[in-house]
């Protein structure tokens, strides 16, 4: 079991990213506040916000269970295990994918960091990433 506390270091964190795309494609969804979550939906995350349920859930669930959908996408998960309390490492990775024109939607879960990018940028943001890790990586 990796280390509860997890890696604070920028450059460590930056050279050892391991960026790892997975094969679904996601969508973010709503559920109005007060509505049911259909039982053949399971998302990956949600987020109570003040008007609505935020769910990220494969898109085929969606579709099947008729919940409108926005920004099909693919995850990339940084599978380097950093701390909640790292400072600039999605700023970084932000600003990297940016400067390729590649729109992200980040999450922090308690390991890892994820990534929701277009479907059609995936393959670039993951040689963005790559380059981003070796570019730390050589200084």
């Amino acid at each position: 079991m990796p280390s509860p506390v997890g890696e604070e270091n920028l450059d460590t964190l930056l050279a050892s990213l391991h960026p790892h795309l997975h094969p679904a494609v996601y969508v973010f969804c709503t559920l109005e506040n007060g509505k049911s979550l259909p039982s053949s939906v399971v998302p990956i995350c949600q987020f109570q916000e003040a008007e609505s349920l935020t769910l990220i859930v494969d898109q085929e669930q969606a579709k099947q269970a008729s919940l409108p959908s926005l920004y099909p996408c693919r995850m990339i998960t940084l599978r380097v295990h950093s701390s909640l309390a790292a400072v600039g490492l999605l700023a970084k990775v932000a600003q990297a994918l940016a400067m390729e024109n590649i729109s992200v939607n980040a999450i922090s879960a308690y390991y890892h960091d994820h990534l929701f990018v277009p479907c059609d940028r995936a393959e670039d943001a993951m040689i963005c990433l790559q380059q981003l890790a070796l570019q730390t990586d050589s200084h």
